[in-house]
């Protein structure tokens, strides 16, 4: 967008667009922030400064009231924060359409940045994804994951079983080519097939290639619950990998789903303070929600009858002599989700709105049953109810713990996790401090993730810059209308750019592919 256009729209949203005339500093600045409370993605604390950009970068953090600017925003009574990074999202469907490729779901949280690929998913095609957002633009910056799920199909297809040494060349191969076109590191979904069926020792191989790189690990637990090897035994898993290949992870979405490991928050959160003290470089993410969301398949059916393909999945849904099983398997995985009732479906479907409680007696079956013509019409998405608050609270608190929405369709976090996040544990709860709010949604996710050019505000660094009305700043999508928009985000800057202004968001596409292997960082 040229600079008349913007100049317009300032107008009209009550900034001030200032000519030379206002001052006779000799230089001039393309933006000038004014009165704001400023937070800048550390620990310190917040002071009232002005913040001048040229460019798509941060020139001044303490700039002059006078300074001829382009453009000026007076953030009087607001406070000013480094754009958040959201570490772990399913956005990039969006990303791709030209509808949606705004992401207008984090841009008015205050989300100047996402991650895609996370759980393993990576980008399909990667060189064709890239080339298409960076072609038709994009709304908020993009990082990538090299996804172990698309290496691995890509390899052995759905088949359940290790790698020949040949075939584990080859996936290590295809990592490394990833890492050197600008990946992040590498993600696994071991939960999730065909991740599921990869050993510990399959992943320890694997995320050695991306040590080299600066490359980070980060995972969807093999067990968040009791499926298999439970929340304890993945925790050990992750620490296993982290030790062994000597790669820094991240675990994606902490959390205690179920009842067999509800209060099992403290012995995790123990041990990996433990291994943070012996040196084991270890974070985590969190959404601010009870309830967690997948497909009907991936929480219910058993990894065993979804191995091979969708034709070998329905034909042992169809044998007879594997009923039993099925049924014993489905029925404790139902009880782990938090019961039949429990189970709300949200993604498109007939059933839309329903819990599977409902879709059984509509259906005059079991729950097990009516969840297997669920999968079979289609397998949309659900959120099941199977969080305890104190579990969530003892996790966020975390110093090591960032926000991340693992937003993708029909759950309200990829709405709103960022403003709930900051009404739970800022203003209702008093467990984290603003400072340390902005802090695990900024600087800590750059820090982690090596993104030296964003997360913080200072000079040099990427201007990607929210300003918000912290009164205002709430969460409005719920599980009943999972895609309103947030409030409070008063101006958003992505890479210098005004996206958003007096809360609307504008058609600027300004966001960037990060490319990790050649970021232009500041000295």
């Amino acid at each position: 967008m040229s600079m008349k256009p913007i100049l317009m729209l300032a107008c009209l949203a009550g900034i001030s667009a200032c000519s030379s005339e206002q001052s006779n500093d000799s230089e001039t600045v393309d933006i000038l922030i004014l009165n704001g409370t400023v937070y800048d993605g550390s620990l310190e604390p917040p002071k009232q400064t002005n913040i001048a950009v040229t460019g798509d970068r941060i020139v001044s953090m303490d700039a002059s009231s006078e300074l001829n600017a382009t453009l000026v925003i007076d953030a009087t009574n607001l406070v000013v924060m480094p754009g958040f990074i959201d570490p772990h999202t399913h956005v990039l469907d969006d990303l791709l359409d030209d509808e949606h490729k705004q992401n207008i779901s984090h841009i008015t949280q205050g989300v100047t940045t996402v991650f895609v690929g996370n759980d393993g998913g990576g980008i399909p095609d990667r060189e064709t994804g890239v080339a298409t957002m960076r072609g038709q633009g994009i709304g908020p910056n993009v990082g990538f994951f090299a996804g172990h799920n698309n290496i691995r199909t890509a390899v052995l297809g759905l088949e359940d079983r290790p790698p020949t040494s040949e075939e584990l060349l080859t996936m290590q191969n295809l990592v490394i080519k990833e890492m050197r076109a600008g990946a992040l590191g590498l993600s696994t979904g071991l939960f999730y097939k065909p991740g599921s069926y990869s050993n510990t020792e399959e992943v320890i191989e694997l995320t050695k290639s991306i040590v080299p790189f600066g490359g980070i690990y980060d995972t969807h637990l093999r067990d968040e619950s009791s499926y298999n090897i439970g929340l304890l035994g993945s925790i050990e898993e992750v620490l296993n990998i982290a030790e062994s290949a000597g790669v820094r992870v991240h675990i994606a979405h902490l959390k205690a789903l179920g009842r067999d490991v509800w209060g099992q928050s403290g012995d995790v959160i123990a041990r990996i303070d433990a291994a943070r003290a012996a040196g084991v470089q270890v974070t985590a993410d969190q959404y601010p929600y009870q309830a967690s969301g997948t497909s009907f398949g991936s929480a219910l059916v058993p990894r065993w009858v979804m191995a091979d393909s969708q034709e070998a999945m329905f034909a042992r849904f169809s044998n007879p002599d594997l009923d039993d099983r099925i049924q014993t398997e489905m029925e404790g995985n139902i009880y782990r989700r938090g019961g039949a009732e429990s189970l709300l479906v949200t993604g498109e479907s007939e059933w839309r709105g329903k819990t599977l409680e409902e879709i059984s007696q509509e259906m005059e079956t079991a729950p097990y049953a009516a969840a297997i013509e669920v999968v079979r019409s289609g397998n949309p998405s659900i959120a099941s109810f199977n969080m305890t608050l104190d579990d969530i609270s003892a996790i966020g608190i975390q110093p090591w713990v960032m926000t991340g929405s693992d937003g993708g369709t029909g759950h309200p976090r990829k709405f709103a996790s960022y403003p709930k996040a900051y009404r739970d544990f800022v203003v209702d709860q008093s467990l984290l401090t603003v400072t340390q709010f902005v802090h695990r949604s900024s600087g800590l996710v750059a820090d982690t993730f090596s993104l030296c050019d964003r997360g913080y505000l200072e000079p040099g660094r990427k201007a990607d810059i929210a300003v918000i009305d912290l009164d205002k700043f709430s969460p409005q999508a719920d599980f009943q209308n999972p895609d309103r928009l947030a409030t409070g985000v008063e101006h958003l800057l992505v890479n210098g750019v005004l996206t958003i202004q007096g809360q609307a968001a504008n058609d600027s596409l300004a966001g960037a592919v990060i490319d990790r292997q050649n970021l232009a960082c500041p000295d």
